[in-house]
């Protein structure tokens, strides 16, 4: 059964936060810099690591004392998973601005036409008021530090995504297409969401429930926190669960294996590429070496199709039947199927924790002719991979992607 109340907790959490980045609390700032509340213990993060993280926080108190009090009182215990060597990660491409005004008032959170702007917050290194965190595992416990700087910048850049997240979703969830207004204004109060200006009602419902699932999951895992392109990963899963508890511990398991994508080492990413650049090398040398000529063999210019799982490329619908095609290969995984002989013999594809990456291939060796003949350099290339949205077939994209899974998968893995 799903845990509504850890998440309930989380909610109650991200209320406290709100309050006390709202304005500068003397009495916060006052508690927050005493020897008692600081402590400056870096995190530690481990691969085998499942850490889970008290945050204290109180509400808006009217002195020191009762604020102080709050904050032992009001604790919440997070499960994180936590990665070799991650500080409060994720990939920054710009840094972001006092005002929050980290992009164009484009419809949807993400529409540069070149790049894909991964933002996340840097953390304040000056005069940070410190949150005291207690992580703790079977083997170990250790400190983790939060800052309310980084939960007031990540809330901005979530609700600027948020009410600019397109209507795709729509006639995939007829049911939130058809919330009244008042049902919507009073989930948007919830949230303490309030520039949503002329949105339909159903758009303010949907940005509400983006809102209330991605600052939960900032502070259920904060090393990563909020990156731009989350609000892409959740808006599906929103569509087909109506809770917001249910769709939040689907987020949490299908960010346990895309969270690595917002790491600010990058070492998720370019594993990932690397072994896209290898499937293009194995099935087509000749591709790969005009790739090597245009120092492009990295793959960068696939990288927006990884960060944000081909959302981008891919209508609403092909990116359910994309999805759920990968999430069956990882199921098959843990249940040992393909691994036995008769399981071998039937499957003409193995199954593949990396699905994605030979679909990501696929759609470039689909375009190798033009790539050869037309393109002389990696931009030329990359604006080539962002004009994809809405020019594949997914079931050809899926057909390729398991001919590749079953002819190259011994050198791959």
């Amino acid at each position: 059964m799903l845990n509504r109340k850890e998440y309930e907790k989380l909610r109650k959490q991200c209320q406290r936060l709100t309050i006390l980045s709202r304005d500068d609390h003397k009495e916060l700032k006052a508690v927050l810099d005493s020897p008692r509340f600081v402590q400056g213990c870096d995190f530690v993060c481990s691969e085998e690591v499942y850490a889970k993280e008290s945050v204290s926080i109180g509400e808006g108190c009217s002195n020191k004392e009762n604020l102080e009090k709050s904050i032992k009182e009001e604790s919440l215990t997070s499960t994180i998973a936590n990665q070799d060597g991650e500080e409060r990660s994720s990939i920054t491409h710009s840094d972001v601005p006092e005002d929050g005004a980290v992009l164009s008032g484009s419809e949807s959170s993400v529409e540069d036409s070149e790049t894909l702007l991964i933002t996340r917050a840097k953390p304040s290194r000056e005069n940070n008021h410190r949150i005291t965190g207690i992580a703790s595992a079977n083997i170990d416990t250790v400190n983790s530090i939060r800052t309310i700087e980084d939960f007031a910048i990540w809330q901005r850049i979530i609700r600027l995504d948020s009410i600019r997240a397109n209507t795709e979703w729509i006639p995939y969830s007829p049911v939130q297409a058809a919330v009244s207004e008042a049902r919507a204004l009073k989930a948007a109060a919830d949230v303490g969401l309030t520039d949503y200006e002329d949105l339909e009602p159903c758009r303010i419902y949907h940005a509400t429930r983006l809102v209330a699932v991605l600052e939960a999951y900032a502070l259920y895992d904060p090393v990563i926190g909020y990156c731009q392109g989350m609000s892409d990963l959740l808006t599906p899963i929103l569509s087909v669960m109506e809770e917001d508890h249910e769709a939040f511990w689907c987020f949490v398991g299908f960010m346990k294996k895309a969270r690595h994508n917002f790491r600010l080492d990058e070492v998720g990413i370019r594993r990932q590429l690397n072994i896209v650049s290898k499937v293009i090398k194995f099935k087509d040398l000749q591709l790969y070496e005009h790739l090597e000529k245009l120092q492009a063999e990295d793959c960068f210019f696939v990288y927006r199709m990884v960060v944000v799982v081909f959302r981008r490329e891919l209508t609403f619908q092909q990116t359910l039947c994309l999805w759920e095609a990968m999430w069956a290969d990882q199921a098959a995984i843990r249940a040992g199927y393909g691994k036995s002989a008769w399981g071998r013999m039937r499957l003409r594809a193995p199954p593949t924790d990396d699905l994605l990456l030979y679909a990501i291939a696929a759609s470039v060796l689909q375009r190798r002719k033009l790539i050869i003949e037309r393109y002389s350099s990696m931009d030329e290339i990359l604006r080539e991979c962002n004009s994809m949205a809405g020019q594949l077939d997914v079931w050809k994209l899926l057909d390729d992607a398991h001919d590749l899974v079953a002819t190259l998968h011994d050198k791959i893995d």
